[in-house]
């Protein structure tokens, strides 16, 4: 238990940062909000622009995440190290999120108002007479490939704007003892862009379909219907946004942290480090430290993939047109900004400083099984014979509550992954070297992240080929949530003990 200097108990529950400290821990946390609210709002658009296309569907998701999210996710840790070997960490980052915004903007002006254009829809019929029916999920990629393109750099955002780049500044430049007392004021200004973005999904969603613009400006871009028109908005937010970030990271770089740009190397290097991904990939299976870490993140990635799949199956079921999910996912995103602001508070800032890292870092697994136990219930109860009848007394019928404890059990997911399991993992990679830190956290949340995603996805697709359904496949889903849990929860004690020896032997 650590003990809190300086501040009175009142203070240290709420608000354990010492004035001198705020001209950094702000901008910073800014950057946090404008990084995280881009990733919630590609977050709402991705899902939305691929399951509610024509005749698509949730099944769509499993065959882009091991098809598409885990071979992008290679391919930029691999550019990623390559950049590395050129340029510093600060100069990474300006090349990664421009990247990005180019692609977006084209995106926006170019491949979504042509869409119909550029879809491979005769390629798509031919496949789907001659592949079975399991292969739905692989044709609708190739058949909507501009809407696949964006899912991907949807997920690259999260992967390396948010995981890896922006992490791992923090990492560099704050000790365990700051981390353990900044990282909550972090996570509110996260989870408040979360809310943020929800309230404007939502409302963006909703006054698009009560007024419809017939502007000349929105017709010259191609944007002809409600939904095109709060796409373009969307993105257009998305790339401002982009552009705050660059000037933020900019400015912390020249006034607080000016020789952060030679850390992990000699000054006559200037901050470039000579790395492969292969070394990156072979010191994470190596050193049992790391190891752990990475089962952490696969763990909580192949789990929410697998019931997330499952329930978006039944929210597409319920909200099945581009507007009304949209509005339904914003929704969903500003509940997971509040509950994971009021995590920040309360569990964030106070259950690692006062109860240690192990504690903490299991309140993830154990909530999980709660929320996932709840919500394959309600699966299976309403897939049962009875249901019709029992959720009737309710008053509710059984795809309604399916959806909604699936909504809970997500809710409550995101919003620990964005406070209590990210601080948690960050803070395991601070008692590392800066080089160690720099192949750790590429391998991991690189490609740990996206594998334990496209892992599970493979798992789905081999239970689509023969039950055709996630519903159909739900008891195997069952199984394989059941079985990652415990080793979960025994990589959290065996890197406890570790992380104890590391921060013992820095403080020495």
């Amino acid at each position: 238990m650590e003990k809190d200097q300086g501040f009175s108990k009142l203070r240290s529950f709420f608000w354990p940062i010492h004035r001198v400290e705020l001209k950094k821990f702000v901008p910073m946390a800014i950057l946090f909000f404008f990084i995280s609210f881009n990733y919630h709002i590609l977050k709402i658009l991705k899902d939305t622009l691929i399951i509610t296309a024509p005749n698509s569907g949730a099944e769509v998701i499993p065959f882009l995440k091991v098809w598409a999210i885990l071979p992008s996710a290679i391919g930029l840790t691999y550019l990623f190290t390559k950049l590395s070997r050129r340029f510093n960490r600060e100069n990474i980052f300006y090349v990664m999120i421009s990247i990005f915004l180019i692609f977006f903007t084209f995106f926006i002006f170019v491949l979504y108002p042509h869409n119909n254009f550029f879809n491979l829809n005769k390629t798509a019929d031919f496949l789907s007479g001659v592949l079975p029916k399991g292969f739905k999920g692989l044709i609708l990629i190739i058949r909507y490939w501009p809407f696949a393109i964006f899912y991907i750099m949807a997920e690259a955002w999260s992967t390396i704007m948010l995981s890896l780049l922006l992490w791992m500044f923090v990492v560099d430049v704050l000790s365990v003892s700051e981390a353990k007392r900044s990282y909550f004021f972090f996570g509110v200004a996260r989870n408040s862009a979360g809310i943020l973005a929800g309230i404007l999904g939502h409302s963006l969603a909703t006054r698009s379909a009560l007024n419809f613009s017939n502007s000349s400006l929105f017709s010259f871009f191609g944007f002809n219907s409600s939904w095109d028109q709060a796409m373009a908005v969307f993105i257009i937010i998305i790339i401002l946004c982009g552009l705050c970030i660059i000037f933020l990271y900019r400015y912390l770089h020249i006034n607080l942290f000016p020789t952060r740009y030679l850390m992990g190397s000699d000054a006559s290097n200037k901050g470039k480090q000579k790395i492969t991904l292969k070394e990156c990939i072979s010191f994470a299976m190596k050193s049992k430290y790391v190891l752990y870490i990475a089962i952490i993140v696969l763990s909580y990635n192949v789990v929410i993939n697998l019931t997330e799949v499952l329930w978006k199956s039944q929210v597409h079921e319920l909200f099945p047109s581009a507007l009304e999910f949209t509005k339904f996912s914003s929704k969903i995103t500003y509940l997971i900004g509040i509950i994971a602001v009021i995590s920040s508070f309360v569990i964030s800032s106070n259950v690692v400083r006062k109860l240690g890292w192990r504690i903490a870092a299991i309140l993830t697994p154990l909530t999980l099984i709660f929320t996932g136990f709840g919500f394959f219930y309600c699966i299976f109860v309403k897939k049962a014979s009875i249901a019709n009848a029992t959720f009737n007394i309710l008053g509710f019928s059984p795809l309604v509550l399916a959806v909604f404890f699936g909504a809970l059990q997500n809710i409550l997911a995101r919003a620990l992954k964005y406070t209590i399991f990210d601080d948690t993992k960050e803070m395991a990679f601070i008692p590392l070297s800066a080089e160690d830190k720099l192949k750790g956290k590429s391998a991991i949340d690189g490609i740990g992240s996206r594998l334990g995603k496209s892992g599970s996805s493979l798992i789905i697709q081999m239970l689509l080929m023969t039950f055709s359904s996630p519903m159909g496949a739900s008891p195997f889903i069952f199984i394989v949530f059941a079985l990652i849990m415990p080793v979960w929860i025994v990589s959290i004690n065996r890197l406890s003990k570790k992380f104890e020896v590391a921060q013992r032997s820095i403080a020495s």
